[in-house]
């Protein structure tokens, strides 16, 4: 009686399984997500069908394949996130991210006070600036992201060697204002934005990409210069970043 019952179980998360894929596909191209369906559902059948063993065995193994599947990617994306540390010599400490806030401002990662992490340590991905921590626990520390409508990071427009300031707008605009400290600046379209750096290397080191200017604010206030930047990172997908520890002993030149 308890073998049917299970059985029954199993054939309904299968088929449950395939309603799923068969909407997806409709919807998107879903060939690698029938590949993975295949490699769960057959074991799985095999297991309804009674070869209990065999179909446990297959997925032992390929539960042991998607592991060092991800583990294989993280250490590329490791790999890549030291790369990209502004300054060589500069300590990276690579972690995990394992969650996101309430309203997807800021990220929780996997490392901590244990690891050297601390409170405005600089926080980058491969691609750019990603934040600083605003909390470090033992094993766990928490990064507002540069999206974040309370960031605001010292920037330099490339080219032009500009001042100004970028400010986070939230998650769901995706979007940075710049503010240049010249009223008679001319930001351009294209141009790229890079951390200034803080005094004495901490928060934040200089040359970080932030983003690229999107659009010059020219019905603004005459007497500040703003366009809005489209950031280097994708805070969405983040996964792999790396915490750089830079000297510290000041404010910084924003927070």
């Amino acid at each position: 009686m308890r073998r049917n019952r299970r059985h029954r179980l199993v054939f309904l998360t299968v088929a449950a399984a395939a309603a799923a894929l068969v909407t997806y596909d409709v919807r998107w191209d879903a060939a690698a997500l029938r590949e993975w369906g295949a490699s769960v559902a057959g074991p799985v059948q095999r297991l309804a069908a009674g070869d209990d063993e065999a179909g446990r065995r297959e997925l032992r193994l390929a539960a042991a394949g998607w592991a060092e599947d991800a583990a294989a990617d993280r250490e590329r994306q490791a790999a890549r996130v030291a790369a990209a540390a502004p300054r060589r010599g500069s300590p990276v400490v690579t972690a995990q991210v394992v969650g996101y806030g309430t309203h997807g401002d800021s990220v929780a990662i996997d490392v901590g006070t244990r690891d050297g992490v601390r409170a405005d340590h600089m926080v980058i991905s491969a691609d750019g600036l990603v934040g600083r921590v605003v909390e470090a626990g033992h094993s766990v520390s928490t990064v507002r992201l540069a999206v974040d409508p309370a960031s605001s990071v010292g920037v330099r427009v490339a080219g032009t060697r500009e001042i100004g300031t970028v400010t986070g707008q939230g998650m769901r605009d995706g979007l940075l204002r710049l503010r240049l400290l010249a009223a008679d600046a001319r930001p351009r379209v294209g141009q790229r934005v890079v951390t200034l750096g803080s005094a004495k290397g901490g928060p934040y080191l200089p040359g970080v990409p932030v983003g690229t200017i999107v659009r010059v604010e020219h019905d603004a206030d005459p007497l500040v210069t703003t366009a809005l930047v489209r950031p280097a990172v994708r805070f969405s997908t983040l996964d792999v970043v790396g915490v750089v520890s830079a000297s510290r002993g000041g404010d910084g030149d924003a927070r």
